[in-house]
Formats: C-alpha cells, structure tokens, sequence
C-alpha cells in the first residue's frame, strides 16, 4: 500500500527495476521516481512468484557487464514475459529479450558503440518516442548488438553502428533499447522514461515526499511500537531530516545523541548543538575525542577506519543513555541508498565500491536494532523530505558530509594535528566558494590532506611541508558526478589563502577527477 498526496491510502503502484549489474541501475530508479512514480529495485534472481507479489504495473530489466550468449549468463524465467504486464529491456535487458523471445540474435558488434551516438527513429508513432525528435543524441554502453530482433518485434530506432537500437512488440507492450535512457547524456531521456511509466504502463503520479512522510510516519509507529529510540545526529541533512521526522513520528519516544569525535569540521560541534535547538530537536551532547582518537591512532587503511569508528559510535551511544534508567531498542541513522549500494551487493551484482561505516562499518553484536526510514531514498529525496517537515533551508542546502567525518579525508594516520591542519584549510575553501556564491551550484566541496610532502620555498628558506587536494564536484545523485568548473581566480585565492593562513601547507592542487571512474571522497 502507499498514500495519495493527501495521505490518504491507496494501491500501491509500482515499476519494479531486476537488476543485472550495472553501474546505471540506481539512476533508473531515480529517473522513474522523478515522474512521481515508485519504483523498486531488485535482483535479476528474483523469483516469479516474489514477483508476482509485488505486483509490478510494468518490469524494467536493466543492463548489465556480461554477454548473453556466454555459458552461465545472468537471465530470467521466460515465463516473466506471460505476466501481462509491459516490460522495457536496456542494454543488457533488451540483449536478453532477444535471446529469450525467440527469433532474435545477439552477436558481438564489430565496432562497439560508447559514449554519444545519434539515434534515428523508425518509428514516429511509437508510445515510448512520443513527443521526441526523429533524430536524437544517445548514451551507448555496448559490445553486442541484435543483429535480428525477436519475432513479432518491429525495429523503431538504429544508428550507425546499430541496426537494432531499440525495438517495440507494441501488441505485448514489450519494449527494448540498446542505449541508456537513465543517464543525463541522452537527450530527453526523462520523457522516454515517462512515457514508459505514465503512457505505456499506465502509472499515475502519486510517488510525491508528502506521501512518502506519511507512509514512513505510519510505518516508523508501527515498527516502534512502545520502545525507544536512539537517532544520531551529526548535523548534516540526512540525520537532521531523520531526527525531525522521528520526532514527528514518536515523540519524546525518540532520544537524539551528538557525537562530538574530532573529526568534525569547524565550529560544527556548536553550530550542531544550535542548529538542534532551533528546529525544536531534543539533543544530548558527548565530547569522545579522545577515546575516538585513541582508537585511531596507527590506523591508515581507509576500511578499518571505517570499522573502528562504527565501533567507537556504538560504544559512545552506549555510554550517552547508560545513566537514563531506559532500554532502548533502536538505533536510528540516517543511511541513504547510495551508501547502501556503494557498500554491499545487497539488490543485485553490483560490486562494492567502499563500506559505509553506518552500512557495513557497525558491529555485529550492536545491541540496538537499525531504524533506517531513508535507506532508500537518494540525496535529493532527502532533501524534498526536509522541505515538507519545515526543516530549515541553510540545514536542506548543506553539502554532505561522510558519516567518518575528516578521518576519511586525512589520508593516512590520524592525529589531532593533521585534523587541526584539514580543518583549517577546509573552512578556507567552503569560505571562499561561499563568498564567490559557487557553494550552491556545487553538490560537494572539501580538502583531502595527502600522505605526502613537498619542496617549497617561503620567504627565501626552503620548506618541506604537507600537500592537500581541493575536490569540489556537481551532481544531481551523487551515484555520478564531475568536477566543478571553479574560475582560476577563485582557485588561485583559495591557495593563496591556505598556503599563507595554514601552517603546514606548502602546495594546493585542484583533483579534476569525475565520478566514475573516482568516488566523490577520496577513501
């Protein structure tokens, strides 16, 4: 079941993803959702009767790394195309609708197609180009082509080196497309994605944030029941939103606990404390800096900082309540699905990426159970969340932070005094893109303090000092993302300014990395 945007309970309409490994899976449920339409992913493995359960108004079967005429390839029961429903293959998914549907042929291309193709449409009257160019630029991400598409279906789109970029069984509903619809690089790619969800499938657009507050409220209540719950709040959007919704939810049921553990940036353990009492959020406020310090000391591999400080936050929350006389049941955080997916292959056969010490970073033997209302929405979900619980704007507007905080941007060791150095010549930067009015068209800025020094010279003696890295990138998701286009001027102040200001810091450089093939951080 879901709720209108009203709040009131309705069917639940959904478009359920099978994931077979791609790297683009997560932004086509963030595209569907966009339409105000809810979707799920799940593996390609899912059964047909877990299938059948979840009642999809329309399957979409994404793409994937492997090739389907290889032994062992991933696949589906054919009998998922006898459930009535439409179903839109991409990439890998349309390759196997060919190799399932009978007819087709799938070989390997003699010249792969990647990045921009133009793509010529056959077909004018086809629902899912409705509305689109009768030439239009796409993202290509193949070595296999279908030479012959399956019976029954008809080819709408080619290009150059594809004979068969996209193809219609319009009878069924069945539909499939060799390029990727999901990802900014194609042109109207949103309105395909529409026209699948709304024209094609029949969706309405009831998947809204006032919905999903009411549905979440509804089933944080019934999870709770009578217990309470601990929330950790460390001042970002995502734990901010959380503790403003659980409160809503459950009252003076719910405790929330700053942990103050030195790896936070500057003046942010009071700017928390503040930022708490002004949206009306119960806070208990812990200084652990040290016992969090301790447990880092000697530490340099980026996943046993992760593991230590899940740790050392169990213990801290263990601590914060010891003395309150109560037992509280749950642990609540504010996990998003990008952190999840990055974390562990929990919905297909993507590969792990890094730990997320609030995914799989935590003890095994916690006592508290997890509460994760936001576990599967993406940043910008949050975000909207925020906006119908009143949350105020300079807390919606904030940049993410890392739930390790400065221990995942000091490369290397630990210490107080690296921190002190990060710190200082991180509240320069975010002062300077601040004062140049870029902060809000960059998704993400910080200083990454290198395991390295260099030569320089400073009023005329020879330095041998330390390096840090200025990494600001834009991103709609954070599951892709690119360097930010900082004017030189802008750029030149900000090192001028550390190089001066810091002391420790003899060289500043710019990281001009997108995502992939880097991460956002650089551990």
């Amino acid at each position: 079941m879901s709720y209108t945007t009203n709040g009131a309970l309705t069917q639940q309409e959904t478009i359920l993803i099978l994931d077979f490994g791609s790297q683009y899976t997560q932004l086509i449920a963030r595209r569907i959702r966009e339409q105000n339409v809810y979707c799920e992913i799940h593996p390609y493995t899912l059964t047909l009767p877990q299938i059948k359960a979840i009642r999809p108004r329309g399957i979409i079967l994404s793409g994937g790394p492997a090739s389907v005429y290889e032994m062992g390839a991933s696949t589906v029961d054919p009998k998922l195309f006898e459930l009535g429903v439409p179903i839109l293959g991409i990439c890998y998914g349309m390759q196997l609708m060919a190799a399932l549907l009978g007819g087709g042929k799938v070989h390997p291309a003699v010249e792969r197609e990647y990045g921009h193709a133009v793509l010529q449409v056959i077909s004018g009257t086809n629902p899912l180009f409705e509305g689109l160019a009768s030439n239009f630029s796409a993202w290509m991400s193949h070595g296999d082509r279908i030479e012959v598409p399956p019976t029954d279906f008809q080819i709408i789109a080619k290009t150059e080196n594809a004979p068969v970029a996209a193809m219609a069984d319009a009878g069924r509903a069945f539909y499939g497309l060799q390029f990727h619809p999901e990802v900014e690089h194609t042109q109207d790619a949103d309105r395909i994605l529409a026209n699948f969800a709304q024209k094609i499938c029949g969706c309405d657009n009831t998947w809204t944030m006032r919905a999903f507050v009411a549905r979440a409220t509804a089933q944080i209540q019934e999870q709770v029941g009578n217990a309470r719950v601990l929330c950790a709040v460390s001042g970002g959007i995502d734990s901010m939103v959380l503790a403003t919704l659980l409160h809503r939810a459950i009252g003076d049921a719910l405790v929330s606990v700053f942990v103050d553990n030195g790896l936070l940036r500057k003046n942010e353990a009071a700017e928390v404390v503040e930022t708490c009492k002004q949206i009306g959020i119960p806070l208990i406020a812990v200084d652990v800096v040290t016992p969090f310090l301790n447990g880092l000391a000697g530490v340099t591999d980026p996943e046993k900082k992760r593991k230590v400080i899940g740790a050392q936050f169990i213990e801290a929350f263990k601590e914060a309540v010891a003395d309150m006389g109560h037992n509280f049941r749950f642990l609540a955080q504010g996990t998003l699905y990008p952190d999840v997916i990055e974390s562990v292959s929990v919905k297909g056969p993507s590969a792990t990426i890094k730990t997320h010490h609030n995914v799989g970073g935590l003890p095994s033997d916690m006592p508290f159970e997890l509460l994760e209302p936001f576990r599967e929405l993406f940043k910008d979900e949050v975000r909207a969340v925020g906006a119908e619980l009143n949350v105020p704007a300079d807390v919606l507007g904030r940049h993410p932070f890392p739930g390790p905080g400065l221990a995942v941007r000091v490369l290397g060791e630990v210490t107080r005094e690296r921190l002190a150095v990060l710190r200082a010549a991180d509240a320069i930067f975010i002062s300077e893109i601040k004062a140049a009015g870029l902060y809000n068209d960059i998704w993400q800025a910080l200083v990454v303090l290198l395991p390295v020094r260099s030569v320089g010279v400073m009023g005329d003696a020879r330095t041998y000092e330390n390096v840090v890295a200025l990494r600001a990138v834009t991103s709609s998701d954070a599951m892709t993302a690119d360097w930010a286009r900082i004017p030189a001027d802008v750029l030149a102040r900000i090192s001028n300014r550390i190089i001066n200001e810091v002391q420790g810091i003899n060289r500043v450089v710019y990281d001009i990395s997108s995502k992939p093939p880097s991460t956002i951080e650089w551990e």
